[in-house]
């Protein structure tokens, strides 16, 4: 994220979104008093991890670079922030209801959209190899049939 952010860019529909959405609809208590990044363990290997900042952004109502930040992807759910936020403003859900948000306008890490497409070709995101397949039938399980096409259907993005 820039240090330095255009204010103008604000879009007042996003915050009315995060107002409705449940988990995010206390985000407006949050008056950034730093204790959430004060216990982030994921602050603590990455240094420009910040929900304190990401809150900010999504409180000033700068959509784009909000969902548009791989540091939405990288909080753990830990709740350690929420446990010890005075405002009782639950972070983890705040990132959760981002992530959504993300997702459903087709924004997503790079690492996750090459398990979608693994998942397209295979049915899973873990294809079985010979040696396991040899385990499940030498323990008389059945053979693992592939469907990527019921899989996408399930997901939405097959027909």
């Amino acid at each position: 994220m820039d240090a330095v952010v255009d204010i103008s860019k604000s879009d007042t529909r996003f915050l009315r979104t995060l107002d409705r959405e449940l988990g995010a609809s206390d985000l407006s208590k949050c008056f950034q008093c730093g204790v959430c990044v004060a216990s982030c363990p994921v602050r603590e290997i990455e240094e420009t991890f910040n929900p304190r900042r990401i809150m900010k952004l999504a409180k000033l109502g700068l959509k784009d670079i909000v969902l548009r930040s791989d540091f939405i992807w990288l909080c753990s759910m830990c709740f350690m922030c929420h446990e010890r936020c005075p405002q009782n403003v639950r972070p983890p859900d705040v990132m959760t209801v981002l992530r959504n948000i993300a997702a459903k306008e087709g924004i997503a890490p790079p690492n996750l959209m090459k398990l979608v497409d693994v998942l397209a070709e295979n049915g899973r995101v873990y294809p079985l190899d010979d040696f396991t397949e040899d385990e499940r039938d030498d323990r008389g399980l059945p053979k693992v049939e592939t469907q990527p096409d019921f899989v996408m259907k399930i997901a939405g993005a097959g027909k």
